[in-house]
C-alpha cells in the first residue's frame, strides 16, 4: 500500500506505538522510517495535535489504526494532511457481522453501568466494542497486572491489549516521549464483551472487578 503509493526510501511516515509493530512493520518493509506520535487517552488512536508536532520535512504520509472499535478522527487527520501534503491512510479493524456488533454494545452499556472503581470505555462516535478496554486505577501497571490477576482468579477472561508499544520494542526502539501511549500501556485491560457471554456471565465481570475495583480506588 505504501510502496504503491510512493512512500519508499528517505521517506518519514508517522504511526501509533500503542497496538501492534505491523504498521511499523509495514513502514520498515517499505524502505520508509516509522515516526511515533501519541495518542488520544480517550479514543487510543493518533492525536492529530501529536501528529502534527510529528511532521518534518522528510514526512511523507500518516497511518491511522482504528483501536478497540473507536475510529481515529479522520477529518482532522486528513485536514492535517492536506495542510502539510501528506498521504493520509488508515488501518481498519474487521467489526463482523452487524448483530454481534449491537450484542457487543448491549454488553458495554451493562458494564458502563455497573462497573465501579475503574474507568470505562467513551462510547463516542460509533465505537463497536471490539475490545471494552478499561483503566485500572492506581499506580500504573503493578496494579493493572495485579487486578488482572485477581480477576482471573475470579474466573473472569480478561487480558491486558497492548503489552509493549511498538517504540520500546528492540527493532524500533526510540527515545521519542509519549506519555499517553506510556501510561495506556500500563493502565488498560480489555474485559469480555463477547456475544456468546450470559446474563450471568456479566454479572460475574461486575462482580469481580467491583470487588477489587472499589478497594484499589480507595486505596490511592
Amino acid at each position: 500500500m505504501l510502496r504503491a503509493a510512493g512512500v519508499g526510501v528517505g521517506d518519514e511516515v508517522v504511526v501509533p506505538a500503542f497496538g501492534n509493530a505491523e504498521v511499523a512493520e509495514a513502514v520498515a518493509l517499505a524502505g520508509a522510517m516509522p515516526v511515533f506520535a501519541d495518542i488520544d487517552p480517550v479514543t487510543y488512536c493518533l492525536d492529530p495535535s501529536a501528529v502534527e508536532a510529528a511532521v518534518g520535512p522528510r514526512t511523507a504520509a500518516v497511518v491511522a489504526v482504528h483501536r478497540f472499535g473507536r475510529p481515529a478522527d479522520m477529518d482532522r487527520l486528513h485536514g492535517l494532511g492536506q495542510r502539510h501534503g501528506l498521504l493520509v491512510l488508515q488501518e481498519d479493524e474487521p467489526d463482523g457481522p452487524y448483530d454481534e456488533t449491537a450484542q457487543r454494545r448491549q454488553r458495554a452499556a451493562y458494564l458502563d453501568a455497573r462497573l465501579r472503581g475503574v474507568h470505562t470505555p467513551d462510547g463516542g462516535n460509533g465505537h463497536t466494542y471490539r475490545q471494552y478496554v478499561v483503566r485500572v486505577l492506581g499506580n500504573g501497571r503493578p496494579d493493572r497486572d495485579a487486578f488482572a490477576r485477581a480477576v482471573r482468579s475470579r474466573g473472569v477472561d480478561c487480558r491486558v491489549p497492548v503489552k509493549t508499544p511498538a517504540h520500546r520494542l528492540p527493532e524500533f526502539r526510540s527515545c521519542v516521549a509519549l506519555p499517553e501511549t506510556e501510561r495506556a500501556a500500563d493502565e488498560t485491560l480489555a474485559l469480555p464483551v463477547d456475544a456468546t457471554l450470559t446474563k450471568r456471565d456479566m454479572q460475574r465481570i461486575v462482580s469481580a472487578c467491583n470487588a477489587l475495583g472499589g478497594l484499589l480506588q480507595t486505596a490511592f
